[in-house]
């Protein structure tokens, strides 16, 4: 048995690449030289199968051979045509000793991750990531490092010789091919009326489309008319076995491919166990059961031998991951998952404006379909323009039919009037007769705030209510005729008085006044939104409806960015990622440190933000499929060359775009293999676009594209549906990808990039500290906080540098899945015998592996690695609570000065700017304090996830002892089992159970 080799961003997806012959390039010693070309031509024979892996292999290609004294070697390498070994070419050495035999290989490695890459320095940068593997053999594990000419290639030598490990003995005709080949000839029999093996061109297409969803029918038939030409026939119609071949051809997923050929070893497909594991190490599904392995596996394959003997092939796989449940977005967030009961000023509300109008803001002529979109689209506050006449009652009639058949929560109608009162009274008198009892008014539905209302009521209180935002009336009203401020909005009432009722105060500002306090006063305007509901309107300048970006104002803590929902575009696509993450209900919550009655946050922060966890955010852009044309005009030929472009969007030192290269003249179907990294501070504010562009247009090379709030990512590989211009979805268009997030180290400042964790001892380890506020009394209550503060540092960080270690001496990226380290690990232990050198043991709850035998001395190394990432889980799962109690106490008796904190510090003599740096420095301190709370509360989850990773890795590689049956590390014998917080779900985002 060979354990499954790691997926995570080490494996480099192809581009579509074919056999061809390429007179040209000459091999050394006379005869042609094999290599891959890129063509969109159907006649040319893709790599599909292993077979195909091991023929190229055996043409042979140039490789650079990359040795630790910094040398480049460029050798033609082949392997032997009975797959004994692997020759090269030219050598000093002779011909029997430039060999590598394949008994002798141990592991297969992709990217750069042995000590010949790690340590060549300048050379090891300039050498592509997805092009690189090593080849690791012998019993003193010595590492031959290569580098393809392209990603392609060396995924085509990675697959051959993994394959060749798994099982030696078989070159074709895999389990997986087998089954696709009977499920192929039975959909062809059932189109195959007469039953001679023949049907017709139109037959044949027509199922292929069918059978491959989103592919142009006009492809099918370039194929068809290739495999004529090719055979010399007359007539057009097609055989069974033409039939296979085109289907082939066309409808296999290289990148799809090489993903399945890792997973299921030599058989390529999955059974459940395979899939389960997939489900837990790439998904993030920690709750994954193999009865529902079963169970999706029957829904997705698409063959009868495979549901019946529960295995998944390679068009059930590519059908399961162009699936919703393979998507990008979390489905967790497909419906309202978020807490409903909190103040109205503790969410973002999805706005409008004027979107009734068309064409511009001042001469645009009103039309009721850009209303109701925007409340079809989940818009929560819609402004109306009044003005005098009899006209009025349509428009509202609109509103009232639309108001809640996307979203019960309340609906905010905000009314831009300039009417003469006795019009104002006629209005008043439409409002309440086309509302009825859906118009919120004090007396209809009391929300007892008593007086002036301080705190908002909840959108699950206001539910299907429709509140009226108005000017505010002037405070010397007594009832008559008067004028009303510009500045002030007041929204619904806030209980019943004697007099005239109070109201809930809505703040409106113009676009640049929003701008500007953001700028200048970012701390003081998320303060403000803590309890007032604050509107920022596009600038009048605005005539032709474009919209500023709403992130601008949302790190400000703005609930209600105003946009004209009529204009599609990037500012747009922000707003529709934002509001997707709650249901697309129209209420999102804001980050914690802008509810929080004590918390700091600045919209300027450039680094990490007190007690929020920052992230490390990979994202490898694979394929794209069935990409159609550029919307616009000028297009200068019929291919595209599309390119993918990602931005994060978020507070400032998030803020980054980056690029894939051009996949040119590729058409539909790209493949880019392309990894890009992202430092996000602040998560809950940060948003990921994808924009798809076309290279090759004039004008307008919008493709598509799609925006997801970073809180609804999923980990793993997952399917990106494409977006038109106007949000609606891109028929069977979709981008491939690979995410992966990680804790990034600390969560006090931020790191800099490419410092090695492994070497970040306790002494060169920055500790998070607490601020002086110049009030004795309050800095004394303060200090007990610092051992346990550097206490909780050390547990974590001990926790992730040992982790990191462990990973590292595996030949793993920091970014890979502790089950990956330990097939790794099981690799080195096996004997040819097949019998592993350690095993598995509990220990006072946590997984120890013994060693069996004498092991080799890098063997050995990795065990003690192993033991000491272990000792600190171990440590930090078992003092996290105290440490964490201990913190958690300074921060309630530093809450108990709250309320007095201005007295306090005008009686030691502070004033002005003084006593507000000491209100700043207290309200950093507590913001400290419970984050490092949560961060040590999450990091104690984060360990037990990992020790249930580690069993079932262990248990799933052969590592427990064989009278150990398969229930001894899922019951409570194992520590985390017993936990309460075990169930959780996995630090990168995976959800729910299968």
């Amino acid at each position: 048995h060979q354990p499954q080799e790691h997926l995570l961003n080490l494996i480099p997806g192809p581009s579509v690449f074919v056999f061809s012959q390429d007179p040209s390039v000459q091999k050394v010693g006379g005869g042609r030289k094999k290599t891959v070309s890129f063509s969109s031509m159907p006649s040319e024979k893709k790599v599909s199968s292993a077979a195909d892996c091991l023929a190229f292999m055996q043409g042979g290609c140039e490789l650079k051979k990359i040795r630790p004294n910094s040398r480049v070697y460029c050798r033609f390498y082949t392997l032997e045509s009975d797959l004994s070994c692997l020759r090269w070419e030219p050598s000093k050495k002779d011909g029997d000793r430039a060999r590598l035999d394949v008994s002798s290989i141990r592991e297969v490695r992709t990217g750069k991750s042995t000590e010949t890459f790690l340590h060549n320095g300048p050379l090891s940068e300039h050498l592509a990531e997805e092009a690189a593997f090593s080849i690791i053999h012998g019993d003193e594990y010595q590492s031959l490092d290569l580098v393809a000419l392209s990603a392609d290639v060396a995924n085509i030598w990675v697959t051959g010789l993994r394959y060749l490990l798994a099982h030696p003995s078989v070159i074709g005709g895999s389990l997986g091919s087998k089954m696709r080949s009977e499920w192929l000839a039975a959909e062809f029999a059932q189109v195959d009326e007469d039953g001679y093996g023949i049907v017709s061109e139109d037959v044949a297409v027509a199922t292929i489309c069918k059978l491959c969803p989103g592919i142009k029918e006009a492809k099918v038939r370039l194929r068809f008319k290739e495999i004529q030409r090719s055979k010399e026939k007359l007539t057009s119609h097609v055989t069974r076995e033409e039939f296979q071949e085109a289907y082939c051809e066309l409808c296999t997923r290289p990148d799809v491919y090489f993903l399945l050929v890792q997973l299921s070893k030599d058989r390529e497909c999955l059974d459940p166990q395979d899939l389960r594991l997939f489900l837990e190490t790439e998904q993030g599904l920690s709750l994954a059961t193999t009865e529902g392995c079963w169970e999706l596996l029957r829904r997705y394959e698409p063959s009868a031998q495979g549901k019946e003997r529960g295995l998944l092939g390679l068009d059930g796989f590519a059908r399961y991951l162009q699936s919703p449940e393979c998507q990008l977005l979390d489905p967790e967030h497909l419906g309202v998952c978020q807490d409903m009961t909190m103040p109205l000023s503790h969410y973002y509300i999805s706005t409008s404006y004027r979107s009734y109008l068309l064409d511009d803001q001042v001469h645009g002529r009103a039309d009721l379909g850009g209303l109701i979109k925007a409340l079809q689209a989940g818009c929560r506050c819609l402004e109306l323009g009044v003005t005098d006449g009899p006209e009025g009652e349509p428009l509202l009639g609109v509103v009232n039919k639309y108001a809640f058949l996307t979203s019960q929560f309340p609906l905010l109608v905000y009314l831009c009037q300039r009417c003469s009162p006795a019009q104002q009274r006629i209005m008043a008198q439409h409002l309440k007769k086309v509302f009825g009892t859906r118009l919120y008014t004090p007396d209809a539905l009391p929300v007892s705030l008593g007086g002036r209302a301080t705190t908002l009521p909840s959108p699950e209180q206001l539910k299907g209510r429709i509140l009226i935002v108005g000017k505010k009336l002037p405070a010397e009203y007594d009832g008559s005729d008067g004028e009303v401020s510009e500045e002030d909005e007041e929204i619904g009432g806030g209980g019943a008085s004697n007099k005239q009722p109070p109201y809930w105060t809505l703040c409106s500002l113009g676009e640049g006044e929003g701008g500007r306090l953001t700028s200048e006063s970012p701390e003081d305007l998320v303060m403000f939104t803590k309890r007032t509901l604050t509107r920022v309107r596009p600038s009048s300048v605005r005539l032709d409806s474009s919209n500023p970006n709403p992130q601008g104002y949302w790190k400000g803590g703005v609930q209600l960015v105003a946009l004209n929902q009529q204009t599609p575009g990037a500012m747009l696509d922000l707003h529709r990622g934002r509001f997707s993450q709650n249901g697309g209900c129209g209420y999102v919550l804001r980050p914690a440190v802008m509810r929080d009655e004590v918390s700091y946050f600045s919209a300027h922060t450039q680094g990490c933000v007190p007690g929020v966890p920052p992230q490390t955010l990979r994202v490898k852009v694979i394929s794209a499929h069935n990409l159609p044309k550029p919307q616009g005009s000028g297009a200068k030929g019929e291919v595209i060359d599309p390119y993918v472009v990602l931005e994060l969007h978020g507070v400032p030192a998030d803020c980054a775009e980056q690029r894939t290269r051009t996949a040119a003249q590729n058409q539909d179907d790209p493949l880019f293999d392309e990894t890009f990294e992202f430092q996000v501070n602040m998560p809950e504010l940060a948003l990921l676009r994808f924009v798809v562009l076309d290279d090759d247009y004039i004008g307008d090379d919008f493709i598509g594209q799609y925006t997801v709030a970073f809180e609804c990512l999923q980990p793993g590989y997952r399917n990106v549906p494409l977006l038109g211009l106007a949000g609606d979805p891109l028929p069977h268009t979709s981008l491939f990808v690979h995410v992966a997030i990680t804790n990034r180290r600390g969560g006090g400042k931020a790191q800099r990039r490419g410092l090695s964790v492994r070497r970040v001892g306790r002494r060169g380890r920055e500790y998070v500290t607490l601020r002086h506020t110049g009030i004795k009394v309050v800095d004394e209550a303060f200090k007990p906080a610092s051992a346990p503060l550097k206490e909780a540092t050390d547990l974590r960080e001990d926790a992730q540098s040992t982790t990191a270690s462990f990973k590292e001496q595996c030949g793993l990226p920091t970014v890979a899945k502790l089950k990956q380290c330990i097939q790794s690990l099981a690799t080195r232990l096996q004997s040819s015998e097949g019998t592993m050198g350690a095993s598995m043991v509990l220990k006072d709850g946590y997984p120890s592996l013994e060693a069996l035998v004498n092991l080799a001395e890098p063997t050995r190394k990795l065990l003690t690695a192993y033991d000491t990432m272990i000792a600190a889980q171990k440590q930090l799962i078992e003092n996290a609570d105290g440490v964490q109690e201990r913190i958690a106490q300074v921060q309630r008796e530093g809450m108990d000065f709250h309320e007095d904190l201005s007295r306090l510090g005008e009686k030691e003599g502070l004033k002005g700017r003084k006593l507000s740096k000491a209100v700043e420095s207290f309200t950093w301190n507590i913001t400290v304090l419970k984050g490092q709370c949560d961060l040590l509360r999450g990091a104690k989850m984060d360990s037990l996830d990992a020790l249930r990773q580690l069993a079932l890795a262990c248990e799933a590689c052969g590592l427990t002892s064989s009278n150990a049956s398969s229930s001894t590390f899922s019951t409570a014998e194992l520590h985390y089992s017993s936990h309460p917080l075990s169930g959780r779900r996995s630090s990168t985002h995976g959800n729910g159970r299968i």
